[in-house]
């Protein structure tokens, strides 16, 4: 991973993953450590650990950052941290600490860069030269874990009991604007958008075109249900 050498072309890497002969002990290793070892294991501190050595080893070409969020999610959910059924969108809060996160990944490949020995192939790749398996198997994940927490945290005191609040306000608004007219749900979320990015107003082209239909006291109650309902909402 990283960039080439505008002149020569040489690799310039940010990143040296595993090498293509490690990689089957390296996945057998996040197996074992996925089973047995890991169940003893505190579930944000396994996530964390499976995760993030899953994305240093960075075994495909595509794919491995969809990987690597959907195992923080399976550990997650094997271990029962949310009830059944119910989507832990921890994910929405790493997002949103995109910087830290990417801090967290290239301080420890910026520290893995010296300690690896390797030459440019013809294709402009890199060709590791020395054996470092074990910097991808043993690594601290104390910051990862950390980082992991602070974003569970956010999601169980803030996220979920935002999108709670959420859908007991749009349900609120779906009941009463289907006391003013009846609207299939399609066209009841529709209608939300529409007034959701129009700041609570139905625009001159939604009430022309999709909404035509609507009388203009009809709008102008719909309105205000959304104005009441949604009036301490960030949408």
């Amino acid at each position: 991973m990283g960039a080439h050498d505008r002149q020569t072309r040489m690799p310039l890497p940010d990143h040296i993953s595993g090498r293509p002969d490690d990689l089957a002990s390296l996945i057998d290793g996040m197996v074992a450590f996925d089973r047995e070892p890991s169940q003893k294991l505190d579930a944000v501190f396994a996530a964390a650990v499976l995760a993030f050595g899953f994305i240093y080893i960075h075994p495909f070409e595509d794919g491995n950052g969809r990987i690597h969020r959907y195992l923080i999610h399976h550990v997650l959910t094997q271990r029962a941290i949310n009830p059944p059924g119910v989507v832990f969108p921890v994910s929405a809060a790493i997002l949103e600490r995109i910087d830290e996160y990417r801090r967290i990944l290239e301080d420890y490949s910026r520290r893995l860069l010296p300690v690896i020995k390797w030459k440019p192939t013809e294709n402009g790749n890199v060709n590791v030269q020395n054996n470092t398996a074990d910097f991808y198997r043993f690594f601290d994940a104390t910051p990862h874990a950390e980082f992991l927490y602070v974003c569970v945290r956010k999601t169980i005191e803030e996220d979920l009991p935002s999108e709670i609040e959420f859908l007991r306000q749009y349900d609120e608004f779906s009941e009463r604007v289907g006391n003013i007219v009846d609207m299939p749900d399609r066209i009841v979320d529709l209608l939300f958008c529409f007034l959701r990015q129009n700041k609570g107003r139905l625009s001159n082209r939604a009430r022309k075109d999709e909404f035509a239909e609507l009388t203009e006291r009809e709008t102008k109650r719909i309105e205000r249900i959304f104005s009441d309902v949604f009036a301490d909402s960030k949408l």
